[in-house]
């Protein structure tokens, strides 16, 4: 059995973990871990059908009675990128009747696994890193090219060439090549580690729990964003010495502002975490294996571990000479998911889904989103398949709402919108102190996102409020309402910063932006 949980819907009623405490655990208040492979069980199915908001994913392999959609126009179908997004764009097309010619292009040599695990429950030991393959929703019935990466796009052709020597011809095409981790800028010393793949979470994860029961002293990350962030959390609940290096003043500046971001600094402190902001680390030393690191500021700490969580690079060189317009934010596309060439005309027969693409959304200023979350991978997904093998006047819009969370110390953190498309921003609800709120985010007198801590089942409330434009500072009252509610600047850093950190970013309104400003 292989299991997903859609973390950005669920709301922490645990009713999945008295049903199946075998597979599924409440850590601390609302933060939900499980086993993505757990035993077929009776009790996992019941709990997934008894989960309120329906977040909970098993393997459901069925046939559909659409009627079959294949043509001289859609015969061959190539998918390049077999993550998430692309895993469910294939299901997504079979769902849709498509029968023709299906392949999936990757270069890990796995089949699609959740990744978002692989920080918290793999690190901490849970669960193994190798075991957290995606559950299917439908046979697939498509030819798998794994551990082969896709080096050119050929698009009047209409062939991927693959680094194998090979290439593919298709009809249609699905770009879904996502975000790959930005690797350490200096030597390659054992020891430093990035986090992204199965491979790393395997690798890092062999030495932070090493088979003959040592332990490593003191880990460096390198960067307080999410990844950085839940990193540390999973480090200090294994009772590991961590020092966290970040060049900006709080952690989670580039994504939430730094006025939040000082609450996730009280939070890092709060478990022992040795918090380093506004340095940087100029250089790490060793022999063969990492010893020390010598920050900006002067100090040198004797390290043995050294994760960098330096953000994410979007994969787009293979992309470099095909005419389309891809750059450092990814492959622009309108709403409908077909891809811009880097004259700004919408190309028919390529289609873009996932964190690689970047997409108009109208509820903020109809700038390009690119996002990096789990719900919009499996959305856009759906909507690009659907638009493949869909006349022009039944395509769908993409008009999916920004949805984003995190896990760490123990904490639920959760966001809807565009942080970082705001100035200003205000405590709505709860309690800073105890870490149980909700901040609500403005931009020239309208909210534009919400972050909760612990306080997730109001973020269905923030996000009408987003969709319908309402006034900032909110106007409406809650019993848990802070009476010293006042908007105070949200601390947005320039693009540059947020561009490392951000998981969702508004990047304007130029199909063809080619670098980061």
């Amino acid at each position: 059995m292989r299991v997903v949980v859609d973390l950005t819907r669920c709301q922490g009623y645990a009713q999945c973990a008295f049903l199946a405490p075998s597979a599924f655990q409440m850590q601390g208040d609302e933060a939900l871990l499980y086993d993505p492979s757990p035993t077929a069980d009776i009790a996992v199915r019941r709990a997934a059908a008894a989960c309120p908001v329906q977040a909970i994913q098993l393997d459901r392999v069925s046939s559909t009675d659409m009627p079959a959609v294949s043509g001289p126009s859609v015969g061959r179908i190539v998918i390049v990128g077999a993550s998430l997004a692309g895993l469910r764009a294939a299901e997504a097309l079979r769902e849709e009747g498509f029968s023709g010619s299906l392949t999936l292009i990757d270069d890990e040599p796995y089949g699609p696994y959740d990744r978002p695990p692989l920080s918290k429950q793999a690190l901490g030991g849970r669960i193994r890193p190798d075991a957290t393959a995606l559950p299917r929703r439908t046979d697939l019935d498509a030819r798998w090219r794994l551990g082969v990466r896709a080096l050119a796009l050929d698009l009047p052709g209409r062939r991927v060439q693959l680094s194998d020597g090979s290439s593919v011809p298709f009809d249609r095409l699905l770009i879904a090549t996502g975000v790959r981790a930005r690797p350490w800028p200096g030597p390659a010393f054992d020891g430093v580690f990035v986090l992204r793949t199965r491979d790393d979470a395997i690798a890092l994860q062999h030495r932070l729990l090493p088979a003959d029961g040592s332990r490593p002293g003191r880990v460096l990350v390198v960067g307080a964003g999410f990844t950085g962030s839940e990193v540390a959390s999973t480090c200090r609940s294994l009772g590991l010495d961590v020092t966290v290096a970040e060049a900006a003043s709080t952690p989670l500046e580039g994504a939430l502002g730094s006025t939040i971001g000082a609450i996730a600094a009280g939070l890092h402190r709060a478990h022992g975490v040795d918090l380093r902001c506004g340095v940087t680390v100029t250089r790490l030393e060793g022999d063969d294996r990492v010893r020390r690191a010598v920050l900006s500021d002067g100090d040198v700490l004797d390290v043995d571990v050294v994760v960098a969580a330096l953000g994410g690079v979007r994969n787009v060189e293979w992309l470099a000479h095909s005419g389309l317009a891809a750059g450092p934010w990814g492959v622009a596309c309108d709403a409908g998911c077909r891809a811009f060439d880097i004259n700004g005309v919408v190309t028919d027969d390529v289609f873009v889904a996932g964190d690689v693409a970047r997409a108009p959304n109208a509820l903020f200023g109809y700038q390009f989103l690119a996002l990096e979350h789990w719900a919009n991978a499996v959305a856009q997904a759906e909507v690009a398949a659907h638009n493949m093998v869909s006349d022009e006047s039944d395509r769908w819009p993409h008009l999916h709402m920004p949805r984003f969370w995190s896990a760490q110390f123990g904490v639920n953190i959760k966001s809807v919108g565009v942080p970082t498309f705001s100035d200003e921003v205000m405590i709505v609800q709860g309690s800073v102190a105890e870490r149980r709120f909700a901040a609500a985010y403005g931009y020239r007198g309208r909210v534009t996102a919400a972050v909760t801590f612990n306080h997730a089942k109001w973020l269905p409330f923030y996000a009408r409020q987003i969709e319908q434009g309402a006034p900032f500072p909110p106007s409406f009252n809650s019993p848990d309402r802070p009476d010293d509610a006042l908007p105070v600047p949200a601390g947005v850093p320039d693009p540059a910063t947020r561009a490392r950190d951000a998981t969702v970013m508004a990047t304007g309104h130029r199909p063809n932006l080619a670098r980061i400003s």
